[in-house]
């Protein structure tokens, strides 16, 4: 019997146009830059070929070397500056709209959720990053 995962979504508005949200969301070297839900985490490596059928891996760490894990899967859909739909290797989805709006591009992801920690943490855990993509791509 199959059960169905529950999926989470987190979403932010960046202010910033869409192509350039494009880019630093799915530049290795930007990713490297953003991707952590902390500043006592980091991404020290990332790599990808961006199209359907490519692969990805981001290596996330705490930045005292305590503990250290591969975010890593299977693009299954890029269309450029709209979406990206991707499976993780232990076989969860990731959907992301990236929605140009008045001002800067709506980011909506939707992933489903692992059973090891609660719903609350993950969400919180994955807004997070968002947030910190926000702060980057504003910046940059």
């Amino acid at each position: 019997m199959e059960t169905k995962s529950t999926v989470l979504k987190v979403t932010t508005i960046v202010n910033a146009p869409i192509n350039k949200v494009w880019k630093l969301w799915t530049t290795p070297s930007d990713i490297q830059n953003w991707n952590s839900p902390s500043p006592d985490w980091h991404t020290p490596t990332a790599t990808h070929d961006l199209k359907n059928g490519g692969s990805f891996s981001y290596r996330m760490e705490a930045k005292d070397g305590s503990f250290g894990f591969d975010y890593a899967g299977t693009f299954d859909e890029v269309t450029e500056a709209k979406y990206l739909e991707y499976t993780l290797g232990d076989g969860r989805k990731v959907k992301i709209h990236f929605i140009e709006v008045d001002g800067g591009t709506q980011i909506d992801e939707h992933f489903e959720a692992e059973n090891q920690n609660t719903l609350e943490l993950q969400q919180q855990g994955w807004q997070a990053i968002l947030d910190n993509f926000k702060n980057y791509a504003e910046a940059a």
